[in-house]
């Protein structure tokens, strides 16, 4: 039987154990998923070595940057994102692994806003500068769409601050993508401190969370006429990806 699995810290809420062990009932699949639950990231070889007949991983929080120098390779994108969310384990002769960090969360993104996107939609606000922030980044770079980074505190030239957010950016910059874990259940009565009072219709609200369904930040969004989407089906295409990737 393969074995499929997800490395983090805590784990409690995982989607991909039961998304993936649904997927293999229904398939026929032999296969299996289950959580590597470890509290740090120098336990991570320990997995591998125990586990012969694991085939993939997906990493979430706190490991998508951490586990970067125990893989042997990135691709493409994702060495320029430097976060990991899929590792693809190939076994080589003689017990020999050669491990390869991707990154489904780019195009489960990618996929999910590019039916949205207008012609007027150039620039965009990434609320967060976390391994996902890095993964959007890149995803709308390559639909053609320009990205700044707003984070809490001043930390480089090409970041903004929260209250940098002035009604001339807000004008300029209409897509904004919520990347932070701000108004995630149970904590789902907050959200991230824009100036909503200046969004448009022109503007479109993406919200990487999809617990509540309809978050604090979209629905304030609405109130002024934005578009807005969760990041369910995000998350969806990503596992899609991330299957792909295990197996081409």
């Amino acid at each position: 039987m393969q074995k499929y699995g997800l490395i983090g810290y805590p784990l409690k809420h995982s989607f991909s154990i039961g998304y993936f062990n649904e997927k293999f009932k229904a398939e026929n699949i032999d296969a299996e998923y289950v959580n590597f639950e470890i509290p740090r990231i120098e336990d991570f070889m320990e997995v591998i070595e125990e586990n012969p007949n694991l085939c993939g991983l997906n990493v979430t929080i706190p490991y998508k940057e951490q586990v970067i120098p125990y893989l042997d390779e990135l691709d493409k994108d994702t060495a320029k994102i430097g976060a990991v969310n899929v590792i693809k384990i190939i076994r080589l002769p003689k017990g020999k692994i050669k491990l390869v960090g991707c990154n489904s969360d780019i195009i489960g993104f990618t996929q999910s806003i590019e039916p949205l996107l207008q012609p007027h939609h150039q620039k965009a606000l990434l609320l967060g500068t976390g391994g996902a922030s890095k993964a959007v980044y890149r995803g709308l770079e390559n639909l053609g769409i320009k990205s700044t980074f707003v984070s809490r505190t001043k930390k480089e030239k090409k970041f903004l601050t929260y209250e940098e957010l002035t009604p001339e950016i807000m004008q300029e910059y209409t897509v904004i993508v919520n990347c932070t874990p701000v108004g995630m259940y149970p904590k789902a009565d907050f959200y991230p401190d824009i100036p909503y009072e200046l969004l448009t219709p022109k503007h479109l609200l993406y919200d990487l969370l999809y617990n509540p369904n309809e978050t604090l930040f979209m629905k304030k969004g609405e109130a002024y006429g934005a578009v807005t989407k969760n990041g369910l089906e995000m998350l969806l295409l990503q596992a899609f990806a991330a299957w792909e990737i295990w197996n081409k």
